[in-house]
């Protein structure tokens, strides 16, 4: 997987197109991604105690990593990943613009 946690992706496909997050979690055997703010959904919980109420929770829910792409650090467009060796390191770049992320 070529995304790793804390980059920083543009949602390109799905009811969250066009908005952007961090990278909170990687799912790479299920090739999932959790983005900070992006696919939003409700839980209700049930009342614990007999004077406690209930309560309705949102939390972030993962999305296919097919859905998202990382954003190029020069442009802020979304751009696909590559890797090019510098001075003897694997380095992740951007292929729109070339830049290292």
């Amino acid at each position: 997987m070529k995304i790793k946690k804390g980059d920083n992706v543009i949602v390109i496909a799905g009811k969250d197109k066009g908005s952007e997050g961090k990278i909170l979690r990687v799912f790479p055997h299920k090739s999932l991604v959790l983005v900070e703010g992006v696919n939003m959904q409700k839980k209700h919980q049930k009342a614990r105690r007999g004077g406690a109420k209930g309560q309705i929770t949102e939390f972030a829910a993962p999305v296919h990593v097919s859905n998202v792409a990382i954003k190029d650090p020069k442009t802020g467009k979304p751009s696909r990943v590559g890797y090019k060796t510098e001075g003897g390191k694997k380095v992740r770049i951007a292929k729109k613009s070339g830049s290292i992320i």
